[in-house]
C-alpha cells in the first residue's frame, strides 16, 4: 500500500529534527540508566505506569532514536524491536545501541504497517512516536495485530487541554483557541512542518474499545514545581505546565480475542 502524504511531511520534519536536536539528546538519553517521562523528564520511579517487564517483549511504535527502547531493555525487557520511517532517527539508534551494546532491533516502517509477525510481543510502546504522529485508526489496530493475548499498550502523548489551547504559531496560551469538536487531524506547515493526529478523549476510547482494548490506568502530568522551559521543545512554556496538564498517558490490556 502506498503511504499516506502526511509520513513524507513527518519524516522531513524528524530528519531536521535529527540533524539539529534529537541525535545529540540520543546520546544523553541512552547514557541516563533512570526511566523518565515527556518534556519534563517526570521520574518513572514517581508516575509508576509501566507493567512489569521482566522477559517481556517490546515493540516501540515510532521509536525515533530508541532511547526508551532502551530504558525498557534496562528494566527487563526479554527483547525491544523500535519501529520507525526516518533513516536519519534509526541510523542514532543503531549507532548507539552498537555503543551501549544492548541488543536492541530496528524496522525503518511505518507504525501504520509495520510488516511484524502477529501476535509477536507483550507490550506495544509510544512515546510521542506513534501516539501522535500516525493515525489512530490505523496504528491502534495494529498495535492490537501485533500484541499476544492479554498484551498490554502504553502511549504518551499530548494533554487535549494543551492542544485546545495551542495556536497555529507561537506557544500555548491561557485561552481555547481551536475547538475540539472535529479535533482530529493537525497540521503545522510553518517552518516546523508536520502533521499530529490528537482525538479527543472521548473519540480515542471508542477506538481503543473498537480495537479491544481496556483502559487500566490514566494519567494527566504537570511539569515539576522547578521545571525551566524546553531546551528545544518551546511551545509549551513551564509556567503553563505547572498549572494545566501537558501530556498524558494511557495504559490498557487487549481483551481476549
Amino acid at each position: 500500500m502506498p503511504e499516506p502524504d502526511y509520513v513524507a511531511v513527518n519524516r522531513e520534519g524528524w530528519t531536521q529534527a535529527n540533524a539539529e536536536y534529537t541525535d545529540a539528546q540520543g546520546e544523553r538519553a541512552w547514557a541516563q540508566e533512570e526511566i523518565t517521562w515527556g518534556k519534563w523528564s517526570i521520574p518513572e520511579r514517581e508516575v509508576q505506569v509501566l507493567p512489569d517487564l521482566a522477559d517481556k517483549d517490546v515493540v516501540e511504535l515510532g521509536c525515533g532514536t530508541g532511547y526508551f527502547g532502551s530504558w525498557l531493555k534496562r528494566a527487563g525487557a526479554r527483547r525491544v524491536v523500535g519501529v520507525d520511517v526516518t533513516p536519519a532517527q534509526l541510523a542514532t539508534a543503531r549507532r548507539l545501541n552498537e555503543q551501549h551494546a544492548l541488543g536492541l532491533e530496528f524496522v525503518e516502517a511505518n507504525a501504520e504497517d509495520t510488516g511484524l509477525p502477529a501476535e509477536s510481543f507483550d507490550l506495544a510502546f509510544s512515546e510521542y512516536g506513534a501516539s501522535i504522529w500516525c493515525d489512530p485508526a490505523k496504528w491502534i489496530p495494529e498495535a492490537a495485530r501485533l500484541l499476544r493475548p492479554d498484551g498490554e499498550l502504553v502511549f504518551m502523548r499530548g494533554a487535549t487541554l494543551q492542544m485546545l489551547c495551542m495556536p497555529d504559531t507561537g506557544p500555548v496560551g491561557e485561552q481555547l483557541v481551536r475547538p475540539q469538536r472535529g479535533l482530529y487531524k493537525l497540521e503545522w506547515y510553518d517552518d516546523d512542518p508536520g502533521v499530529e493526529f490528537h482525538p479527543s478523549v472521548s473519540e480515542m476510547f471508542a477506538i481503543l474499545r473498537t480495537n479491544g482494548f481496556e483502559l487500566l490506568d490514566f494519567r494527566e502530568l504537570f511539569a515539576p514545581e522547578d521545571a525551566a522551559d524546553h531546551e528545544y521543545y518551546d511551545t509549551v512554556p513551564a509556567e503553563w505546565a505547572k498549572r494545566w496538564p501537558d501530556e498524558e498517558i494511557w495504559r490498557l490490556r487487549l481483551r481476549p480475542r
